[in-house]
């Protein structure tokens, strides 16, 4: 269910793995592999009677919108075998107030925060402190309720942007300043089956929408996975110290997660520090994580969906992958889309062309959204992987696209460690 990047790994991996896959609503990608259905991912009924109608044995929901909205309840109630958090459980992403004062509750690493609804007394409070605080959106703002201030001035700016211009709408009604964490970002995803999990290989997300992460948020400009900023010896710390005591709060608060919790951190002298908790899968996390558990992906969808993950994780493909993001004209503030795309029929070998903000029509593909396309490529090596899905890049055109030309830069050694 959904229609980016992230559904269409997810919906092609399951394809290669032999499964029959239908997607709600899906893209000009999705369709030439699957059967594209024209149903909105918030509307819960027809959802329902689709799977029943086509006999459906897995649902999988790929964005936080209907999770937030109670969807897989909905499904599961309707005895459909369900990817993703109940309602309850997807307040982690979807209050970020919820998710900081949930850390609090239970000493999980991240970073001092304080909460408020009033415009007023955020502005003096940031006045008060006198340094500029990270500025976050408490609702889903869909990567880009969140901004990192070089001034108490435009700390506040953010703030009246956010409470009162409702720059995102009711997602910034309510806000949360926090404490600037420094170090290396990852991203961290554990399926998770209520009661036991499994962690996949860290990733390294590109937030700013330009090299050299300048510009602003987005919703990820490219990613590559392993991330090496999460060695053994930090992984055991996330495991220890933010997973196992989120997954035991959750479940003694009545809400046992299901489906997969991506831990946004933060690393800095080898201490991980929880960023935020996001309820789905990353994207474009998503197209460098797939390849590296080739042909297990239906077995550990179904294990977490139905509380039934296998007891040990399959051992990972020796691979790196790395993908890079192709965005439209003007992404990602006033988006131009209608483009006509060229350079997708190529059949590259380790290459997978992505789409996310794709339609078909009248035979040609054109844009449809902000990030269009995820290019991404698998290598021996992430060096390799970089070099594959760049000279694919190179090959698809459509007007006013443009992407990041240093995805994967800073594990390579080319940008220096934050």
């Amino acid at each position: 269910m959904g229609g980016g990047s992230r559904e269409h790994a997810l919906a092609h991996t399951l394809h290669r793995e032999g499964a029959a896959v239908f997607v709600a609503p899906g893209n000009a990608g999705t369709g030439a592999f699957a059967r594209n259905l024209p149903i909105a991912v918030s509307d819960a009924s027809a959802l329902v009677a689709a799977a029943r109608e086509h006999a459906i044995d897995l649902v999988v929901v790929g964005p936080e919108g209907p999770l937030v909205a109670g969807l897989a309840d909905v499904l599961r109630e309707a005895g459909i075998a369900t990817f993703g958090p109940s309602g309850a459980a997807a307040r982690l992403e979807a209050s970020k107030i919820f998710m900081k004062e949930f850390l609090a509750r239970h000493a999980i690493p991240t970073a001092g925060f304080a909460a408020f609804d009033d415009a007023e007394a955020a502005v003096a409070h940031l006045r008060l402190v006198g340094r500029p605080l990270v500025v976050k959106a408490d609702g889903l703002a869909a990567g880009k309720g969140v901004v990192v201030p070089k001034s108490v001035d435009e700390a506040c700016e953010a703030v009246v942007s956010f409470m009162r211009d409702r720059l995102h709408g009711e997602a910034g009604a309510r806000i949360v300043l926090e404490e600037f964490l420094p170090g290396e970002e990852a991203s961290f995803h554990v399926l998770c089956d209520g009661s036991r999990y499994v962690a996949l290989p860290a990733a390294q997300d590109h937030k700013r929408v330009r090299d050299n992460d300048e510009g602003p948020n987005t919703g990820g400009m490219g990613a590559y996975a392993p991330a090496p900023v999460i060695t053994e010896a930090v992984k055991a710390k996330v495991l220890a110290n933010v997973v196992e005591p989120t997954l035991r709060g959750m479940a003694a608060e009545g809400n046992p997660f299901r489906g997969v919790l991506f831990v946004g951190l933060m690393i800095e002298d080898g201490e991980p520090r929880v960023l935020e908790f996001n309820v789905r899968f990353g994207d474009p996390e998503t197209c460098v994580l797939m390849p590296i558990y080739e042909g297990h992906w239906r077995t550990l969808l179904m294990g977490a969906a139905t509380g039934s993950l296998p007891a040990e994780l399959p051992e990972p493909r020796a691979v790196h992958a790395l993908g890079v993001v192709l965005a439209a004209d003007g992404y990602p503030e006033k988006v131009i889309t209608g483009d006509a795309i060229d350079g997708l029929d190529a059949n590259v070998d380790h290459v997978i062309v992505h789409h996310a903000g794709t339609r078909e029509e009248a035979g040609k593909v054109l844009t449809s959204g902000g990030r269009v396309l995820c290019v991404a490529a698998e290598g021996a090596t992430l060096e390799e992987a970089r070099d594959r899905a760049y000279a694919r890049v190179e090959t698809v055109r459509f007007r006013g696209e443009h992407h990041r030309t240093d995805i994967g830069a800073r594990a390579l050694g080319t940008l220096p460690q934050a």
